[in-house]
């Protein structure tokens, strides 16, 4: 996916709407609200007896705490993922020596009114727990010889509390057997307490550190706002993979080449007239069914819209005659994704402006994968695969200046036809580890255990006149995602061609 890194802050709750049996009361026009609660239908004013609210019966509340069997509750977690994740607290405790740390897994955010998207847990919170549990808040408590953790969950109602079929969002009656805290406590290796004992465990710490998307009204509460300083402590330790999140790194590859495989299978359908959004479903299903889902928005571009940088809307038609861009992952169940991009002509064959294009971009993504390696600055396979585009668009008359005054930093002309950036931290984030020093990042050098992308392109927009009528609506990009070794790379999508070639024959095989 083309380099788009962003920032991540607090983000603020909103009150779950859910059955007349657990709305909340009307608020007065005279009470300050910070925002609208959402709620799934009207509550009245006054109790409507065709109607009752069943969590204010007792008979009802007598009734529903009998006669239910144990279902199962066992913490559901990724092998490895506990040990891991205890590894991982050990390096952030000895990258702040008696600092409190509090990292937050927040909230689904709302999607519409009282529907929400599907919870995912911040990364950070989740490479320090091994958790994924919505409102879960770890506390690192320092201690000498380093940190005590303690991690506060949600409980779940069960049969016998009003919540079990009130609650929608904890009511196992509503979400299923889960998990309570003794479980996770087992499955985890952690000290886990109940989220109502969280303020009186942040109320005796001093100055924590805070990441995560911690509620509003507890950072509120505390005076807490997210630290620049624990952040980027967190980026630039998870820089360097260990061998279990390599390990994750290669499953999440594995099966994105094998959901790769099942899109161009689908490519008959599509022309036919299922079109980009058609491609787009068969890999997020593939996805979800065999990993927790697409780990960012499917990108699948046809005609003019693979020139798009982030295609993601993909309502267009698959044209039979031209290029599908292809940029898709799959995020395992440990929430560690892959990025992997090609372009496929719909045809099972390129035209010859097709394959030219395809030729060039393959060029410069081989001088970019040559130019990975431990000890080498990580700006180097940019500036190797950038000499290789701007000298292709020379010898295509493409360029108004020479090749020399394009790559210096004045000109830039061929960017033009490559404004994104063509390579990135890969992990937990797609854009993995973005809130580093730029020189732990960009101006420093590459390491072993260090999992990136290299990926570049040439996206030539229907519209831009500057280009020949045979090359407009052409766009193509080439991305691995490789390991830095002790003595090079590990390419993990090799098994996907690099050349145009290959590329047809391979679409043969699926």
């Amino acid at each position: 996916m083309t380099d788009d890194l962003s920032t991540r802050s607090l983000t603020a709750p909103t009150t779950d709407g859910q059955d007349p049996v657990s709305q909340p009361a009307p608020q007065s026009d005279s009470q300050p609200v910070s925002q609208p609660v959402s709620q799934s239908a009207p509550r009245p004013a006054k109790p409507d007896p065709r109607m009752p609210r069943l969590a204010e019966l007792p008979s009802f509340l007598a009734f529903m705490a009998e006669g239910w069997d144990t279902p199962d509750r066992s913490a559901q977690t990724v092998p490895g993922a506990a040990e891991a994740a205890a590894h991982h607290r050990a390096r952030l405790s000895a990258a702040h020596p008696g600092q409190p740390v509090v990292v937050a897994a927040g909230q689904a955010p709302v999607r519409s009114n009282d529907t929400r998207y599907d919870f995912r847990p911040d990364s950070d919170f989740f490479w320090l727990t091994g958790c994924g549990v919505e409102h879960g808040v770890l506390v690192m408590r320092p201690v000498p010889g380093g940190h005590d953790a303690t991690l506060h969950l949600p409980e779940p109602a069960r049969p016998g509390h009003p919540g079990f079929f009130a609650d929608a969002e904890h009511g196992e009656l509503w979400v299923g057997g889960a998990p309570g805290l003794a479980e996770w406590s087992g499955a985890l290796g952690l000290d886990v307490r109940p989220l109502g004992e969280l303020d009186a465990a942040l109320g005796g710490l001093e100055k924590p550190l805070l990441t995560g998307g911690l509620d509003r009204d507890t950072a509120l509460r505390h005076g807490l706002g997210p630290s620049a300083d624990l952040g980027r402590t967190l980026s630039e330790l998870r820089m360097i993979k260990d061998d279990w999140e390599i390990g994750q790194l290669r499953e999440a590859v594995d099966r994105t080449v094998e959901g790769f495989a099942a899109v161009v299978r689908e490519f008959p359908a599509a022309v036919a007239g299922g079109g980009e959004r058609w491609l787009q479903g068969t890999f997020d299903r593939y996805a979800r069914t065999h990993g927790n889902g697409p780990g960012y928005a499917s990108i699948v571009g046809s005609a003019g819209h693979a020139a798009t940088l982030h295609w993601v809307r993909c309502d267009g038609p698959v044209v039979e005659d031209k290029p599908v861009l292809l940029d898709l992952g799959v995020e395992t169940n440990s929430y560690y994704t892959a990025d992997v991009t090609r372009t496929f002509p719909a045809s099972g064959e390129f035209s010859p402006a097709q394959r030219a294009v395809h030729d060039l971009v393959e060029r410069a993504h081989r001088a970019g994968l040559a130019a990975v390696a431990p000890g080498r600055n990580f700006s180097d396979f940019h500036t190797a695969a950038m000499e290789v585009v701007a000298r292709g668009l020379d010898d295509w008359g493409l360029l108004p200046v020479s090749v020399d005054e394009a790559l210096s930093p004045q000109g830039q002309h061929h960017r033009r036809y490559l404004v994104c950036g063509i390579g990135h931290h890969l992990g937990l984030d797609v854009h993995d580890c973005a809130r580093a020093d730029y020189g732990a990042y960009q101006g420093a050098k590459m390491a072993p255990g260090m999992v990136l992308t290299v990926e570049p392109g040439l996206y030539f927009h229907e519209h831009d006149l500057t280009l020949p009528p045979e090359l407009r609506g052409i766009g193509m990009r080439i991305e691995d995602d490789l390991l830095v070794t002790e003595d090079g790379t590990d390419v993990l999508s090799s098994a996907l061609p690099l050349d145009a070639t290959g590329l047809e024959r391979w679409m043969t095989t699926r």
